[in-house]
């Protein structure tokens, strides 16, 4: 077969191909990153101490504020609420397109956390020694019962509160299940005798299961629209192992439970055992990660210091072996960032997903309304699957930065994109279909007043064709993000302005 002279070829054969290089810089995305922690059930640690603004830019990648508090000091009377706790500290989070997590807790060690006025309305429990401190004072705790009609009806009340201001909220990231067990975790003095039953009483089993699906349930029910999350304790923790075979149990009917509402995991004891075991729950975190983003915290990590068990070298590890989305930063900012900074661009830029662009192929010119295929090759280095599944655009800019025109891939979502997993990278070629620009004659039956308008001023007249994309020299760009084409997703690309990144040039040509 004889090969056309290059002179001769159609204008959509002649391709060009780009190879970007992609940056290392550590990248801000929705629906992942560090996690700061604001509230830690002490209204005084640790973003308290921030001045005010702070949004933490200096640790980049830090994407959410994390508001853990007790129930009490959101509503310390029945039906009066402290909202402005939450929405003060999130405000300017919010203004730099941040997001915000919360957990409401109902038992803490450090203080009384279901309120007063709800106790005295009739819930019923149990006060016990939870501890003493270096002075022998005891401390003691209320424990409610977990299914006690009194403190589920005025749980749920708050929870209505709640919800009719953050549920669908899209500036909330996610909410943990806070209102069961110790800091929310299912363990508690009641709870810890039964949930440990799973193998040894199936009666104690149940009741368990019980309890914890009544709260799971309230939860879910009052917020249908937000992305909720469960602690691995709830289902005993990573160290759970079956007595017959002594292996780690691989999976837990609670979190079957969670993965059927659509509920996530977070592990919030990440660091919080001596070596080699600085975590056990990533088995559990790989089952979630293939529907919904992990989200990891590390214990606190003054503790941690003290106990000589911290390392940092082990953070990006935990990331992978968990397939997380989200790293929850558990400490007061500044010595996080001393004890960690070193490490922080590799560990960010293996969280969550990222999406690296390796191979554009593209028609260098075009005729306007010409159907071509825009060609490219991806690759997601990060961990985890960007769950939202973005779509693909395609974008012309004007010599001013300027987008022209905008073509969204119809089919192709980043969903599909598999994480480089075991040191393993997926990638995955697209040809997304684009037509650039529009021509058509302009309908002249000399009835349209304002085009008979035009002609007899001559002004604004459109002629006897209408072209809304005018020929000339563009700038090929690619953004990720809504299905509007609107960019949401920062890229490793050079160039970007407003998440918008260029590629190459390319002439359209009139018909």
């Amino acid at each position: 077969m004889n090969k056309l002279p290059l002179l001769f070829l159609p204008l959509s054969l002649l391709a060009a191909v780009v190879e970007p290089k992609a940056t290392d810089e550590i990248l801000s995305n929705p629906g992942m990153g560090f996690v700061h922690f604001y509230y830690s059930s002490r209204i005084w640690a640790y973003g308290a101490q921030q001045e005010p603004g702070d949004t933490l830019e200096w640790m980049p990648g830090t994407t959410v504020i994390y508001m853990r508090l007790p129930w009490t000091y959101l509503e310390p009377q029945e039906g009066v609420y402290r909202w402005d706790l939450l929405d003060s500290k999130s405000a300017p989070w919010l203004k730099a397109g941040k997001k915000m997590a919360f957990r409401i807790s109902c038992l803490d060690h450090t203080m009384d956390s279901t309120p007063q006025w709800a106790r005295d309305a009739g819930i019923k429990g149990t006060t016990y020694e939870y501890g003493r401190n270096d002075s022998g004072r005891k401390r003691m705790l209320f424990e409610p019962n977990w299914d006690d009609p009194v403190f589920l009806a005025k749980l749920e009340q708050f929870y209505k509160a709640f919800a009719a201001r953050y549920d669908g909220n899209p500036d909330v990231a996610f909410v943990d299940l806070g209102s069961f067990g110790l800091f929310g975790e299912g363990h508690s003095k009641i709870l810890n005798p039964i949930k440990g039953a799973m193998f040894t009483d199936k009666a104690k089993f149940a009741e368990y299961m019980r309890l914890c699906k009544l709260h799971i349930d309230l939860l879910r029910r009052n917020l249908p629209n937000t992305y909720l999350v469960v602690s691995d304790d709830i289902g005993g923790g990573g160290w759970m192992k079956d007595p017959k075979t002594g292996k780690k149990i691989a999976d837990h009917p609670i979190f079957e439970y969670c993965r059927s509402l659509g509920i996530g995991l977070r592990d919030d004891s990440i660091m919080c055992s001596p070596p080699p075991n600085h975590w056990a729950s990533d088995h559990f975190g790989r089952r979630f990660a293939q529907e919904t983003p992990v989200v990891i915290e590390t214990g606190h990590i003054s503790k941690r210091l003290e106990k000589g068990i911290w390392d940092p070298l082990k953070l990006k590890l935990c990331l992978e072996q968990y397939h997380a989305s989200y790293l929850s930063i558990h400490g007061f900012p500044d010595l996080y960032w001393e004890k960690n900074h070193h490490v922080w661009k590799d560990t960010a830029n293996r969280m969550g997903y990222r999406f690296e662009l390796r191979r554009v192929e593209y028609p260098d010119s075009v005729k306007v309304s010409e159907p071509v295929t825009v060609k490219s090759t991806w690759v997601n280095v990060g961990v985890a699957p960007q769950y939202a599944n973005a779509s693909l655009t395609w974008n012309l800019l004007n010599d001013k930065g300027v987008v022209c025109w905008r073509v969204v891939d119809p089919k192709f979502g980043f969903r599909s994109l598999e994480p480089k997993w075991d040191g393993v990278e997926k990638p995955l070629t697209v040809s997304s279909p684009c037509t650039f620009g529009f021509t058509a004659p302009v309908p002249n039956n000399g009835m349209d007043a304002i085009l008979n308008w035009c002609i007899r001023e001559n002004r604004n007249n459109p002629g006897e064709k209408v072209e809304l994309l005018k020929p000339g020299v563009y700038t090929l760009a690619v953004s990720v993000g809504r299905r509007d084409g609107r960019p949401e997703i920062a890229l490793p690309l050079p160039g970007g302005i407003d998440r918008v990144y260029p590629v190459g040039k390319i002439t359209v040509k009139d018909l």
